[in-house]
């Protein structure tokens, strides 16, 4: 009789500690390449709808600020994963850091070039081009070179003011982005002063997850929870695009981002768009091998890689 106290002392720190180690979650920090909007609603909704949590995952989501990039990030091992642009992440695989792509959410390809003369951009050689001064615009300079256009490229941050105040002759804009900022500038955009990559043989896709492949290796489990989460994100914010609208807004009034609404529900119409396949008319979530060929190619052949970068590296596939 004297050892039941110490025998149910002991069961029960075993029941507490198991119930523990079950609701125990591993802590996973991700980071966009870019501050809050709709680009990321995915992202935002299975935090918001608790898809991380019912994968296991206690995930944080910490966007870039202006003096630690969401790469620097993943290179200081302070976040797990981030998303890049297919060309950006070839970019930095060639450098030397070793990425793999766990998820992929554009099928599609939203460069534009918008001129600020009516002009096709194809006719403007020599033209003055702004450019995003923190990247995205590897293909663009392919293209550009291919193409024979001579631009002077001029680099930007984060808006369309050099392009309104007429310091340049066009921009390079994201389709769903510096494109509707122009439009509700006033800018009357059409097929004759606005040229889009993805129909000229250009469609490279875009956004995708990665993660160094270290980490990736140690904890496949992990990754796979976190894109399958992801994935789930994205397809309810499909379904569900103003509910989705009000979460991306809760987080863009959260980072204090100078946006609105309608602005925001125009980037996310597109973005949904964008993830669509043009041949398979569905959401595939998956990196295309042809347009990871197309990719490394054009910039093996601009010197813009050194190495061929190849599908099997950025999946891990053998």
């Amino acid at each position: 009789m004297k050892r039941f106290p110490i025998i149910l002392t002991l069961s029960l720190c075993g029941l507490c500690l198991a119930f523990a180690t079950a609701g125990a979650q591993e802590h996973f920090v991700f980071t966009p390449q870019w501050t809050a909007q709709a680009q990321f609603a995915g992202y935002y909704v299975a935090q918001e709808q608790g898809f991380y949590r019912d994968a296991g995952i206690d995930v944080e989501i910490v966007h870039p600020s202006a003096t630690l990039s969401a790469m620097n990030r993943i290179r200081r091992n302070e976040s797990q994963a981030t998303t890049l642009q297919l060309c950006q992440a070839m970019e930095i695989i060639d450098e030397g850091i070793p990425l793999v792509n766990i998820l992929q959410t554009s099928m599609n390809n939203a460069m534009v070039i918008a001129s600020r003369r009516d002009m096709d951009p194809l006719k403007q050689k020599g033209a003055r081009v702004g450019i995003w001064s923190v990247g995205f615009g590897q293909l663009a300079i392919c293209m550009s070179l291919k193409e024979g256009l001579d631009y002077e490229w001029i680099r930007f941050a984060t808006n369309v003011n050099l392009f309104v105040k007429g310091a340049i002759d066009a921009t390079l804009a994201m389709s769903y982005n510096e494109y509707y900022q122009l439009v509700q500038a006033g800018y009357e955009l059409n097929d004759t002063n606005v040229y889009r990559f993805c129909d000229h043989g250009y469609n490279v896709q875009e956004d995708g997850v990665y993660m160094t492949r270290e980490y990736y290796r140690e904890h496949k489990e992990q990754a796979k929870a976190f894109a399958s989460a992801s994935r789930r994100g994205w397809e309810w914010a499909a379904e569900h695009p103003e509910e989705t609208l009000d979460i991306v807004m809760k987080y863009v009034e959260e980072n204090h981002i100078a946006t609105n609404r309608p602005m925001q529900q125009l980037m996310l119409q597109e973005v949904l768009r964008l993830q669509v396949d043009r041949e398979s008319g569905e959401r595939e979530f998956r990196l295309r091998p042809d347009m990871v060929k197309l990719a490394s190619d054009l910039m093996q052949e601009y010197t813009m890689l050194l190495n061929e970068v190849t599908y099997e590296q950025l999946t891990e596939e053998d």
